[in-house]
């Protein structure tokens, strides 16, 4: 991992969820972190939470589908801190109707909001001693069409192109000494998705395809740092399906185990 005296972004890094305890966990482990997000009272809260617990941090306004806005964020953990070791790209939009039309907002913030902040931080990570980035995708990228209802069509589809842009770019360990790496979780204790999953029963959770346990912030947190410390890492994505262990996809993967012989 880069020098911790280096700057942790966290893209958003607001409120209670995996930006807040991204943000958090790589402070207890005494890095700086810059916390960013467009909700700002959010965003300022996380900051509060980190020093709270001794660490150092500050915020940044910024909406990652603005490039401008994105470059101004890089530029901004450069000055404050001196240098940036490692960007988390956790700022999701997750909504969305079935219509093309509706897709767009996810795939700006969740796809081209970390193409733009991936872009400027290697350029960033280039001027100092390499770094890490971490790109937080989701299981809902590696399904083959739904037996069950549910899902957000745009982010799913945002989502596969985040593991797409981390397996093309780990030839950037070799040259620049920036490893890019992924983290597709599950189902994830946040807000709104654990009073859904408490509202149902266990029989109604099978047969609506939930899991049957979700997983908590915290481990969120504690593998992207993992993820972003492990120096044996470039351009390998992490699957956690939320009721078993965490599974790297192998290199070279096909990704197409189960298939059907079509007859041509």
């Amino acid at each position: 991992m880069a020098d911790k005296s280096n700057a942790v972004i966290v893209t958003g890094g607001g409120r209670a969820g995996c930006g807040q305890a991204i943000a958090a966990r790589f402070a207890r482990g005494g890095a700086p972190v810059v916390v960013s997000d467009i909700d700002e009272a959010g965003g300022r809260e996380t900051v509060r939470v980190v020093e709270r617990g001794g660490g150092r941090a500050a915020f940044f306004h910024a909406d990652v589908r603005k490039e401008s806005q994105v470059e101004d964020l890089v530029s901004f953990a450069e000055t404050t801190f001196g240098g940036i070791g490692v960007l988390v790209n956790n700022a999701t939009a997750a909504h969305g109707g079935e219509g093309i039309e509706s897709w767009m907002d996810s795939l700006e913030t969740d796809l081209l909001g970390a193409l733009y902040a991936t872009r400027w931080t290697v350029e960033a990570m280039r001027r100092g001693h390499g770094g890490a980035i971490v790109n937080v995708a989701s299981i809902s990228a590696l399904w083959h069409g739904r037996k069950t209802l549910g899902g957000f069509p745009g982010y799913d589809v945002a989502k596969a192109g985040m593991i797409r842009m981390t397996t093309r770019l780990a030839t950037l360990a070799e040259k620049d000494g920036i490893r890019v790496n992924c983290l597709a979780p599950g189902w994830i204790a946040t807000e709104g998705v654990r009073q859904y999953w408490e509202s149902l029963t266990p029989a109604e959770r099978a047969a609506r395809g939930v899991p049957s346990k979700l997983l908590t912030t915290d481990e969120i947190a504690e593998v992207v740092v993992r993820l972003a410390e492990d120096t044996s890492l470039s351009g390998r994505v992490l699957v956690w399906w939320s009721e078993s262990a965490p599974r790297l996809i192998s290199w070279g993967d096909r990704g197409y185990q189960e298939t059907a012989v079509f007859s041509i």
